[in-house]
């Protein structure tokens, strides 16, 4: 029979294998055993508990930090979003923003732009109507069209002893006439304000009408010269690049693409009336805030590079062109061989860019100035908003005030970026509203 181990041969010398039993816990520890799964259960109670009364009673009393609180509020109005990029802006070197506008912080992220209202039926059936009606200026004219190169001689070349025009302004209104809301006669407001001796020549087919008439008859009223004429296109762009480009229009050869397609013929019909009379083509959205008559065949930069300066992107919105410059013959030839119109831009500030990047050297020989950012375009789309909203505490009136002392000291004049701010009221106080009121004639008009 085998031998048993030692260990077992040493406990039968003190226990009979009948009274052998396992050895006991201590107390404190078999206590701590048991009770351990229920202390665990009762410090996650009171943990939840803790956290839920935390943040029922006492997070709402907690100051909000601004990002929060922008962030909170950025989809409910206008208002407090205007406010958030107000406060974004904000800094202490604001001489300087408007040159190379700096960064935002990371913490304060500029938002991105609004994406495109939604189209609804009506509005799609109202945008169909008005591209068939454009485009009746392009394929046919018109007993109005044929008035238009009698209309601008008219305007430009008036009879002895009525006084010459002291410079020739244009706009393009390719919008239905309601539209022309009370922003536009605003700015035509900035243009006499500094140009009283100028001509203004609105090419436009809804303008060209009796309710147009009725908005400009406070302009002819006291004496400005302003008038609103259809647009001939056979006339402006004969003997240009893109004669035969509206030839393949009229004969189908040519859609019109998906971008309406007013905003598309504005820019072929800005190059073209500076090209068969030269002067200042303005958009209906730039404030004018001092005399341009010192510009000559100048075109404004939208964005430089920071590290160089150098422009990276120019804009159409406001050009000033001798008559026949043959930089407009390259951006109407550029229009003509390279349209597209499906693609924003491509026919506008796009192609001013594209032409002047491939001519940059020679620019200086062609005469033309490329115009600094701060010239018309001192805030760019993105950060526009802010310059709508009234200040409301004396930090906010600083920035106001040092905003206008800038603007008014090194532009000529600010685009407002209609795409991004038309649906924005001019609060009194805000910069645009303050620049509004310095430039404006008839002073009791209201501002919006």
């Amino acid at each position: 029979m085998a031998t048993p181990p030692s260990k077992t041969r040493a406990t039968s010398l003190f226990f009979s294998p009948a009274m052998a039993a396992p050895p006991r816990k201590p107390l404190p520890l078999l206590f701590f055993s048991i009770s351990l799964p229920f202390l665990l259960l009762l410090l996650f109670l009171v943990f939840l508990l803790s956290h839920t009364t935390f943040t029922i009673l006492v997070c709402p009393l907690l100051p909000r930090s601004p990002s929060r609180s922008a962030n909170a509020t950025m989809n409910s109005t206008v208002a407090p979003a205007a406010a958030t990029n107000l406060d974004v802006s904000m800094d202490n070197n604001t001489m300087q923003a408007f040159h190379v506008s700096p960064s935002p912080p990371p913490s304060l992220p500029v938002p991105p732009p609004p994406p495109p209202p939604v189209k609804t039926t009506n509005n799609k059936k109202a945008s169909t109507k008005r591209n068939k009606s454009i485009l009746k200026l392009l394929v046919k004219q018109t007993s109005r069209t044929r008035r238009f190169a009698a209309r601008a001689a008219e305007l430009f070349e008036p009879p002895s002893p009525q006084r010459p025009c002291a410079g020739r302004f244009f706009m393009t209104w390719l919008s239905p006439l309601e539209q022309f809301g009370r922003r536009e006669p605003l700015v035509v407001e900035t243009v006499f304000r500094w140009h009283p001796d100028a001509c203004l020549l609105i090419a436009s087919d809804t303008m060209d009408s009796a309710g147009g008439s009725d908005k400009l008859r406070p302009f002819l009223d006291r004496g400005f010269r302003v008038a609103a004429a259809s647009p001939d296109m056979a006339y402006l762009l004969g003997g240009t690049p893109a004669q035969e480009w509206l030839g393949t229009v009229r004969r189908g050869e040519v859609g019109p693409g998906s971008v309406p397609l007013g905003q598309n013929l504005s820019n072929l019909l800005r190059l073209a009336l500076l090209y068969k009379f030269g002067g200042v083509y303005l958009d209906a959205d730039v404030v004018v805030l001092r005399p341009l008559s010192g510009l000559r065949n100048a075109i404004g930069a939208q964005a430089v590079d920071a590290a160089t300066g150098d422009w990276i992107r120019l804009n159409n919105a406001v050009m000033v062109f001798d008559q026949g410059h043959p930089m407009l013959r390259e951006f109407i030839a550029e229009f003509a061989t390279t349209f597209d119109g499906s693609k924003w831009g491509h026919n506008g500030p796009y192609l001013v860019s594209r032409v002047a990047a491939r001519v940059r050297h020679q620019l200086p020989e062609l005469g033309v100035t490329v115009l600094p950012p701060q010239a018309f375009y001192p805030v760019d789309w993105n950060k526009i908003v802010g310059l709508f909203v009234a200040p409301k505490d004396a930090k906010e009136e600083r920035w106001v005030k040092a905003k206008m002392d800038n603007i008014k000291g090194e532009s000529f004049g600010i685009h407002l970026w209609n795409r991004e701010s038309r649906s924005l009221e001019m609060e009194e106080g805000s910069v645009i509203g303050r620049l509004i009121s310095d430039g404006c004639l008839f002073c009791n008009s209201s501002v919006g």
